[in-house]
């Protein structure tokens, strides 16, 4: 075990979150405790945080959050993720009380006013994957564009224990295109789900077709007169939208976070995270924590 490289999961908490919440919402199962606060969301992340660690065994774990939603994304365009609704009423007490439980198994919590948990796990990750391999958790394909030769990404499916797990090789043989790429891609085809539009009339097809001929916005840009005049047309027309959803679709690597590795060692207090889930009146508890995990007493 000494001689093993440390490995890190950088976890997406909110990806875990949501799905766990919505998996059982639909079916109206919210674990309402006896203090009328439920739980569900709760006790789904906790399933899918330790379905992970059980397959991927990391030596060191850390989860990150979005801290509200007013970032700089939101400075730079007004409507960025402006089709999202509120959160449901269930789920809004879970926000706060996941992360208390997370605190619970000694495990850090990361999360900067301003960004999003995605800027966090890129600026994290690149700082630890000199001195380990890292795993991100989540549902979310942006953050494949921070594949490296030293970052994987673990990309949940549906269920627990489900996992796509993303190298740069299984990205260039499903894309064609290299990590990177991706923030040019979302550039010009935009992203309904964060709600910019990139260019209009320009699809994932055409895209890839032109980053595959060009390599990125400032190749295809400098060579607008090579392309049909279709796409240039387009391309001139919302030149503006284009250099901007660039911005919006790049993770921001250099924010102001850090976590210290030797603070993200798995070293769960049994009692202690024990005495949080009996708290919240978490069912099955005892089945909660993974015995090969759950450290000290």
């Amino acid at each position: 075990m000494e001689n093993q490289k440390p490995s890190f999961m950088l976890v997406d908490g909110m990806a875990l979150l949501f799905r766990a919440f919505y998996a059982t919402a639909v079916t109206g199962q919210f674990m309402i405790n006896s203090k009328g606060i439920p739980t569900n969301g709760i006790h789904g992340f906790i399933k899918h945080l330790f379905a992970a660690v059980s397959t991927f065994k990391p030596t060191h774990l850390a989860v990150c959050w979005d801290m509200g939603s007013k970032t700089f994304r939101t400075e730079l365009f007004a409507d960025y993720k402006g089709n999202r609704g509120e959160a449901p009423i269930e789920l809004i007490p879970q926000f706060d009380l996941v992360k208390e439980v997370v605190e619970s198994f000694n495990i850090p919590n990361i999360g900067l006013a301003g960004y999003e948990a995605d800027d966090c796990i890129g600026t994290i990750a690149n700082q630890a994957k000199n001195h380990a391999h890292v795993f991100i958790l989540t549902g979310d394909q942006d953050i494949l564009q921070l594949l490296d030769d030293k970052i994987s990404v673990i990309l949940l499916k549906k269920g627990y224990g489900n996992y796509h797990v993303h190298t740069p090789q299984t990205f260039k043989e499903e894309k064609g295109i290299t990590p990177r790429q991706m923030i040019d891609l979302k550039a010009l085809m935009g992203d309904p789900s964060d709600n910019y539009p990139g260019v209009k009339g320009i699809g994932e097809k055409t895209a890839l077709k032109l980053l595959k001929e060009y390599e990125h916005v400032e190749g295809i840009i400098a060579n607008l007169d090579q392309l049909s005049k279709s796409h240039k047309t387009k391309i001139e027309q919302d030149l503006e939208m284009l250099h901007l959803s660039r911005k919006l679709a790049e993770i921001k690597c250099d924010v102001p976070v850090t976590c210290d590795i030797d603070v993200a060692g798995i070293r769960i207090d049994t009692a202690k995270a024990m005495d949080k889930l009996r708290q919240l009146e978490l069912r099955g508890i005892d089945r909660l924590l993974p015995v090969d995990i759950a450290i000290g007493s």
